[in-house]
Formats: structure tokens, sequence, C-alpha cells
């Protein structure tokens, strides 16, 4: 089992093979590598790409979705810089064949769309959010950049909850009808700082309180640790006053899928007895933290008891008649799906609609890559994810091995991936581009740990 484990994710393979062997790629990478070795500017080529994408996330809360597809645009021209311009080798990993598969599979549904005029703008979508994953793991190898990148998220992240802290206090305007008003929870405040959804605005938060967590073992000076201890303590409470069912789930899977890859970080380290109880001990504590939560807590036992009485609850009867449209639609694009993005699906999904009961997605992230991509799709996206844990615990070995504290961007990267996932059951804030961004540069962070050959080098070590 173990073995074909390791063959299916990829494990073994290493792109020196195809790069030495592939026509396109001495064609092309490399091409440009004479100008660039007489630039000065490209010099830093690494820190100009970091740039760019602190400039996106640094303005991705604040500013429209068209400057934010303006980012992305350049973004893609500079990486293409890059790769005709690069001295040693493309970078490549796993992460990279799963990307790729996704995107061709995601081309191929464009390709034979019913609606392919609408799944192309979809595609154009998904292809430049592609982009910041293919930035972020060529750029992002070198630890100080990182690091750097993700401190830049971590204080526009605090600047939104702190945003959101005074709503808490001062109270906020809700902008549409958020919560069922025959629930218990109909007059509580929603905050949404400036996201302008506090279902978005817990979904933006999620990465915030894993890399702000990673930020206490990563970051070394006290007062370094100090500042991270007061990030998750403040997005923590904006979080919970989101009141976001789909939120809170994502943000439980985000925080339990941190400590069990802490709990394996350390492991080895503890005292034999310990050892073979570490992972029990966590299931057992996380069990009895959320039933402590649950029942001693009114507006979280309110929020969650909601979930479990089906269409008694006005959300829940609305996304299951939605969810009920989109398994039809699914049954009659079985392979390839409708082909990609909100424009495709606005049009196909009123043939299939309850009525009364528009939508704008299908309300859950599977169900929505099922139904642009079909079950090829949905069958390439979940290997993308298993190679990305299979990818995060190998890293996570070989970073063991010197006790590189680096090692916690990696875990916070995977329990981000997890935390969107897990809201991503029940919702689809995924797919807006503040969130989406963040995902991308999550799975680029994981595959910016892969050991890299530079020429005539052995693969490097410390990433």
């Amino acid at each position: 089992m173990t073995d074909i484990w390791t063959t299916v994710t990829l494990s073994h393979w290493s792109p020196q093979p195809w790069q030495s062997g592939s026509y396109g790629y001495r064609l092309l990478v490399g091409s440009l590598q004479r100008w660039r070795a007489g630039s000065w500017l490209m010099q830093w080529a690494d820190s100009l790409g970091v740039v760019l994408l602190a400039i996106l996330f640094a303005l991705a809360p604040f500013v429209s979705t068209t400057l934010i597809g303006i980012l992305l645009v350049l973004s893609a021209g500079f990486l293409l810089l890059l790769l005709l311009s690069d001295e040693s080798d493309l970078g490549l990993t796993p992460i990279h064949l799963g990307v790729g598969l996704y995107w061709l599979i995601a081309s191929i549904a464009t390709a034979c769309s019913r609606v392919p005029q609408e799944a192309l703008q979809g595609w154009v979508k998904l292809s430049l959010f592609l982009v910041v994953f293919a930035l972020s793991a060529r750029v992002l190898r070198t630890p100080g950049l990182r690091s750097l990148l993700i401190t830049v998220y971590l204080h526009t992240a605090l600047i939104v909850s702190v945003y959101g802290l005074r709503q808490v206090f001062f109270g906020a305007e809700p902008l549409a009808t958020w919560t069922d008003p025959n629930s218990a929870s109909a007059n509580v405040t929603r905050v949404y700082s400036y996201l302008g959804n506090p279902n978005l605005l817990a979904g933006y938060l999620i990465p915030a309180m894993a890399f702000s967590l990673g930020a206490l073992f990563a970051w070394q000076r006290w007062s370094g640790k100090a500042l991270a201890l007061v990030m998750l303590a403040v997005n923590s409470i904006v979080v919970l006053n989101t009141y976001s069912r789909g939120g809170w789930i994502g943000v439980a899977a985000t925080l339990f899928i941190f400590a069990l890859f802490a709990v394996y970080w350390w492991r080895d380290r503890l005292p034999q007895p310990w050892r073979n109880w570490a992972i029990p001990g966590l299931l057992g504590l996380t069990v009895a933290v959320v039933l402590i939560a649950v029942t001693a807590v009114p507006p979280i036992r309110d929020r969650v008891s909601s979930l479990f009485i089906g269409r008694g609850d006005s959300s829940n009867n609305f996304r299951i008649n939605v969810w009920n449209a989109v398994l039809e639609m699914i049954r009659d694009h079985p392979l390839l799906g409708i082909g990609p993005g909100n424009d495709a699906f606005n049009q196909v999904y009123p043939l299939y609609m309850r009525p009364r009961y528009t939508a704008l997605s299908a309300y859950s992230v599977l169900l929505e890559i099922t139904v642009e991509t079909g079950l090829i799709g949905l069958t390439a996206f979940i290997w993308l994810l298993a190679i990305a844990v299979q990818q995060t615990l190998l890293q996570l070995q070989r970073l063991r091995q010197s006790a590189n504290p680096q090692a916690f961007w990696l875990i916070a990267a995977i329990a981000t991936l997890a935390g969107f996932m897990a809201h991503g059951l029940v919702d689809t804030v995924w797919y807006r581009p503040q969130l989406n961004s963040l995902w991308w540069l999550s799975l680029g962070i994981i595959a910016s740990f892969y050991p890299t050959l530079r020429p005539g080098s052995q693969p490097s070590t410390e990433s």
C-alpha cells in the first residue's frame, strides 16, 4: 500500500530527465539568458517577483477585482520573462504536474463546453490564478523572501482584522440578509470588515490564523512571537464574530491539521511513552474542545445547531435546492462538465434551477469543480491535493533533520489548504480573487520547499 501511495503521489519523480530530453525546454528556457546576464535589474529577479506578489496581497482586500486582474496579468508577464531568461531550471516539482494536469483538463473542458465563450472567460481567470502558484513556487525558494511575503500578508490581514474588531465593538450595518430572520441568532452583528461579506471575511482570515500560528514558531525574536500572538488573538476574535458556519468549520480544520503536522514534527523529540499517544491524544483533545465550545457558548451552539435542522434553516434550504440542481447538471455533463468559471455556470444553471432559487455558483467547491470540469477534473484536483500532502510530509522529514523553523510555514500552508477545502464544502467564497489567490499561494509555498538542482551542484537541502 505504501508503494502504491508513493508512486501515485510522484514521491520519487525528478524533473531532470525530462528537462535534459525535452526539445521545447531547451528551445525556450534560457533563450534570453544572455540578455539577463547583462541586465542589472534582473539580478534581483526573485526579489522583483516577491515585490509583485506583495503588492497583490497587500492591496487585494481593499481594491476592485479589476485591479487584482491587472496585477495578475503583470505577474504572468514577469513569470514568462523569468522562464525565458532562467539560467538554471524551471523549478518543476510533482505539484507542478498536478496543477498542469488540472489546467489541461480545464482547457479541454473549455473547448468542449456547451457555452464556449463564457467558459473561455473562466479559463482565462483560472490561468491567471495559476500564475500565483507558479510565480510563488519559483521566487519563494529563498527563506528570507518567503518569510517576507508571508509577513506582508499577515500585516495586511491584521489591518483587515482590526477594522473587523472595530465593527465588533461599535456595530456594523448589514449589507445583505446573511442570517435566517427566524433563527436564534437573527439579531447578532456579523462583521465583514473591508471584504463586504462575513463569509468572505472568515475565509480570508483562515490562512491568517494558520500563518500567524506558524509565525509563533518561525519568528525567532520574542518581539516577533508577541506580535504573532496578537495577530492570532485578533484574527480569532474577528472570525468568531463573522458567525460564518462554513468559516468556523474551515478554522477548525485549519487548527486541527496544523496541530497534526506539528505533532508529526515534534513526535521524535517526545519521550518514548508519549510518542504512540501523541496523535490519539490530539484527536481526543480536539473532540473535547469542540464539545465544550458547542455546549458552553450560546452563539456557537445556536449557529452549529442550525446545521442539523435541514430545510428548517433558510440558508440550509437554499443550499440544498442549489445542490440538487447542480447534481442534475453533473448528471448531464459527467465527464468534462460545462467549462470553468461563473459565467458558464450562470448560462447553464437557469436551465436546472428550482423556482426562486437563483445562484451564482454551486455553493460547494467540490461540486463546483465537478460541474465545471467533470468527474475527470475532480479526480485530477483530488490527485493534486494528495501530492501536496505527500510533499509536505517529505519536506518536513528533510527539514526536521536540521530543526529548520521554516518548516512551520510549510505546516501553515498545508493547514490553509485543509481549511479552505473544509470551508468550501458548504460555500464557494474560495472562488473570490482575495481567497483564490491565497489558496494558490499556499500551494506555491509548499512547492517552494522542493529541493532544487543548480547546474553543477547537488540538490539543495535548505529551502
